[in-house]
């Protein structure tokens, strides 16, 4: 019997385990115009410990990465994109660090009800 619950405990503990994956893939929209950009925002990723791909495509904005998620998770990398200026679909770059950007850099940034002290739209190409 002990020998059965020994067993029956070290199967959860596996199955638990296995929550985290190490090939998990993901897609994070993150704004930006240009191949400098993408430059950019594939090295902030490739930065975040346990990215192992992170190839942005300049058309749809659109991130895609794979990550040991035993290592890190997706939050750890949104919080390397915005540190490098660049707003992803679930956080913003402050805006000192986008300002500093090159000006074929600046995408236009939506305005949302914490950012009403500044109109980013006038930043259009």
């Amino acid at each position: 019997m002990k020998k059965l619950i020994a067993f029956a405990l070290v199967a959860i503990v596996g199955i638990n385990a296995q929550a985290q994956n190490k090939n998990a893939k993901h897609d994070i929209q993150v704004n930006g115009n240009c191949g400098q950009c993408k430059e950019r925002i594939e090295k902030a990723a490739y930065g975040v410990k346990g990215v192992k791909v992170a190839t942005w495509d300049v058309d749809t904005h659109n991130l895609h990465i794979v990550l040991n998620e035993t290592k890190n998770n997706v939050d750890a990398v949104e919080d390397a994109i915005v540190a490098v200026g660049h707003d992803t679909q679930n956080k913003k770059a402050d805006d000192k660090v986008y300002e500093k950007l090159h000006s074929c850099c600046l995408y236009d940034r939506d305005t949302d009800a914490e950012d009403t002290e500044q109109d980013h739209s006038t930043h259009q190409h």
